[in-house]
Order: C-alpha cells, then structure tokens, then sequence
C-alpha cells in the first residue's frame, strides 16, 4: 500500500498557483472551495473529518460563553469529537504522523507521532504525542516556533519570524518523516495566512490602501512563497519513493477593503441599546455597558460576523419572546442585507442562519453568521468610531480577508480516487486512498 503525505498551506489563493509564487513540481492544481465559514478553525476540522461545522459545533477559533456578551473560550483538539483520517488508520493498524493540523492543542493520543497546531499557548506546554517527543522537536527545530505576532506596525519583526517559523516547522516534519515508519503523514503550515495578513497590501496593487511600487515590504509575498515551495518541494524529494502526495488549502485570501463597525450599526438600527456612550474608539462591547431590558441582538466581529439574540429563556436578561425569534431574524436578515458601502455603492451581503447552512447544529452558535460585501470587509465589534466604516482592522493591522475558493493538487494517482470540489471531501479522499470506500464520514 502506498503512503500518503496531505500538506496543507493554509490560505493560498488559486490565482497564487495561476500567478507562479507557488511552484512545487509538476503538480496540477486546481479550484477547492472552502467551508461556511471559511476560517482556519473550524476549515481544517472541517477538511479532515468530513462533517460541517454545524455538526462539528466548531465556528471559529473562539466561542461565546452562553449568557454573556463578551466572555469566550478557545477551541481546543477537544471540541471534536467525529474521528479523524489517523483515527480510522490507526484503528486498521496504520501510522500517522500529524504535525500542526488545528485544532490539535492538546494533542491527543493516536497510532503515531503528533505535533500540536498553532492554537498551542507556548513551548513550555506539552505538545507533543508521545510527550517524549518533545526533547527531539526542540533539539532539532533549535526551539519549536507555533506562530507569529502578525497584527503588528513592526513589518521586519514580523518578516524573520515567519521565516524562523518556516525553516524550523519544515525542519522537524522533515526529521520525522525521514526517520521514522509511517503509513500517512498530513503538516499544516500557518505561515502563508500569516504573510497575506500582514504583507497583502505591499504587495497587491488593487489594494485600497497599497503604498505604491517599490515599497520596502513589496517582494515579501512572492519571497516568503519563494522560500515555502522550495522547503516544500526539498521534503517531497527526501519521501520514500512509494509516497503519494496531496496539498491543499483551507480556504482563499483578497484583500480587505476595511471594516464596518456593525455594533454601532445595530444601534443605529435600533437592535442594540446601550446604558452610555462609549468614550473613545477601539472600545470593546462588554455585558454591563449592554441595556438589556431593550436590547434585541448584539453581534462579534472578525473576519465573519456572529449575530446573537437577546432571547427570552435563553439569555439572562432575554426580551425576544420565542413565538417573536423568526420575524426578528427575518428582519435583521433584511436590514442587514440592504447595508451599502462609505459611498453607497451595493454591497453583496449574506445573513444566514446556522440551521439553514448545517444539516446539524451543535455548540454554542450564533443566531446570523453574517458575510459583508462577500467577506471583503471585515465586521468590527467594538464601539466608539466616529462612522461605520473603518480604513484598517479594528484588531490591530491586518491587510487581507478570506475568500470562498482554495486549492487542491498533487499526485494524479492520488486525486484520480475522485477530486472533490469542496474541502468537506478531502477526508473521504484520502481514506478511500487507503482502500476505505465503505467508511463514509458524511
């Protein structure tokens, strides 16, 4: 049986591979479109295991502690619990050797070797499976690095640690898959969200705030690709031969045009009421600054929004009466989609709910999951801003958002099995590589 290594590059856009910044082999790429939402955590949970993230109860990397407006917890490796590719591999024997696939912190116990994603807090932690694993990964990565501080001004800061995490990330997977027995191995590599964040606007000359050419951060993109496919493709070269070989990615990446505060928009709408006025811009929407007893909905921002309900029964200080709940989403749906952009131009905007995206819902989901301007600007929750339309992230400097569309490619052996279209039919892919065409994760 031959084995099977999934690299996965979070972020890369299709027109990445059309436009040559990343090169790897003779590989033929194609169109894979993400999950609702397309976010890194739940996509990847997503990609591999074949459920939604209704089902799975995962929709972003952080979750609303049921009864309050602000407090969340984040996403561990124990939010899911539907089996993962190694899971079943393991299960017939196999080893896997898993490195960095979210959410994996903590890691949990499998028929193999597993190194945590970037949701892991620091290196003191245990990260590793075995957890005597761990002495190796420092000693041979020189201090194992899980991520970047990517929404920051300091540009060359942010430029060496990707390539530290680039080097030492590719280094230890390198050492594991080189030197131990393996039946599949999967790495995802965090670095190419990261870049596009930080350096998207340097780079892309449609962005609305690009600086011009010859900017000092300009090559940063195709560089860190550059360096990337190249680390990659000096990997695949040192498998053994009988591997077969499939990269993907989680979902797109565009630029983003700016952010729309969407708090201050349901109080302008009437939704949301406050006991004051918030005393400068930036300020976070906490449960005692919210007028429940004349609150509606209240919402989170990020890269999609949340929109939550002030139901009665259901959150402390509940108004909306249940036999009240559809005409007040079918209303806020319609109000939110009429939103236009700073010079009223059309905006494409989407407001669904979960149960009309999900064949299950689980966990703790928000009531709207709201797209603006089909993701091209980013909602923004907090309070204070003298308009709704902000230049710049309200988190702290960030250039792209995500798009619907990411890549598949690899080994033609390998997609011939039958290419899905979408990431929920990666899973299925790969154990039907392994001769499991009767287990279904659907």
């Amino acid at each position: 049986m031959e084995r099977l290594f999934v690299l996965g590059l979070d972020s890369v856009p299709y027109r990445f591979v059309e436009e040559g910044l990343l090169e790897l082999g003779d590989f033929r790429f194609y169109e894979l479109r993400s999950t609702n939402p397309p976010i890194t955590v739940p996509a990847w949970a997503v990609m591999m295991t074949g459920k939604t993230a209704g089902e799975l109860g995962v929709y972003g990397f952080r979750h609303r502690k049921p009864g309050s407006a602000e407090s969340s917890y984040v996403v561990t490796s124990r939010s899911v619990s539907e089996p993962w590719p190694w899971d079943v591999l393991g299960s017939r024997g196999l080893r896997s050797i898993v490195v960095g696939v979210p959410p994996s912190f903590p890691p949990r116990p499998l028929k193999g070797l597993m190194v945590s994603c970037f949701l892991t807090p620091d290196r003191s932690k245990p990260y590793t499976w075995p957890s005597t694993l761990k002495r190796e990964v420092e000693s041979v990565s020189g201090g194992y690095v899980f991520d970047v501080k990517y929404r920051s001004d300091d540009k060359e800061s942010i430029k060496r640690g990707l390539w530290s995490l680039a080097e030492r990330q590719f280094r230890v997977v390198k050492r594991l898959l080189t030197t131990r027995k393996w039946d599949f191995a999967m790495y995802m590599h965090i670095g190419t969200d990261r870049v596009h964040h930080a350096f998207w606007k340097f780079f892309d000359k449609e962005h609305p705030r690009y600086p011009g050419e010859g900017n000092p951060f300009e090559d940063v993109i195709p560089e860190y690709y550059s360096l990337v496919s190249n680390l990659a493709q000096d990997l695949i070269e040192s498998l053994p031969r009988d591997t077969r070989v499939l990269i993907v990615s989680d979902h797109g990446a565009k630029a983003m045009k700016g952010g729309f505060a969407i708090n201050q928009w349901l109080i302008e709408e009437g939704y949301l009421k406050l006991k004051g006025e918030p005393r400068k811009p930036g300020t976070e929407l906490t449960t005692g600054m919210i007028d429940w007893e004349r609150t509606i909905a209240w919402a989170w921002g990020g890269y999609y929004s949340r929109v939550f309900i002030n139901l009665k029964g259901r959150e402390p200080e509940g108004i909306v009466e249940k036999e009240e709940y559809e005409d007040v989403v079918k209303q806020l749906k319609r109000d939110i989609e009429k939103i236009r952009g700073p010079d009223g131009e059309a905006w494409e905007n989407t407001a669904l709910t979960p149960h009309e995206i999900y064949p299950a819902v689980k966990g703790d989901a928000p009531d709207l999951m709201v797209y603006l301007d089909n993701l091209s600007w980013r909602p923004a929750g907090t309070l204070g801003w003298p308009s709704l339309y902000l230049e710049e992230n309200d988190r702290g400097p960030d250039d792209a958002v995500h798009d619907w569309t990411g890549i598949i490619g690899g080994d033609p052996e390998v997609l011939g099995l039958g290419r899905p279209e979408s990431i929920e039919g990666v899973s299925s892919l790969v154990l039907r590589h392994y001769g499991l065409e009767g287990y279904t994760q659907q």
